[in-house]
């Protein structure tokens, strides 16, 4: 993934207008607000929220003893 920093400075998240950081491992721009990635192709960010991925559901924890009896 190759992107310009200056462009990295001025992109925002559509969705909440928060900044975004850089994932390369997995080609992605994340949004520091909402959590959502973005796609990166070709070197382009695909800056929409439709083919945005949703942050990954919350694991819970192993304390939780609500299905305990």
């Amino acid at each position: 993934m190759n992107l310009d920093t200056q462009l990295l400075q001025i992109l925002v998240c559509p969705a909440c207008r928060a900044t975004l950081t850089a994932d390369v491992a997995a080609s992605e721009l994340v949004c520091n607000g909402c959590g959502l990635a973005y796609p990166v192709r070709d070197d382009i960010p695909v800056m929409l929220v439709d083919e945005a991925r949703s942050p990954a559901p919350a694991e819970p924890s192993s304390g939780d003893d609500s299905t305990s009896g």
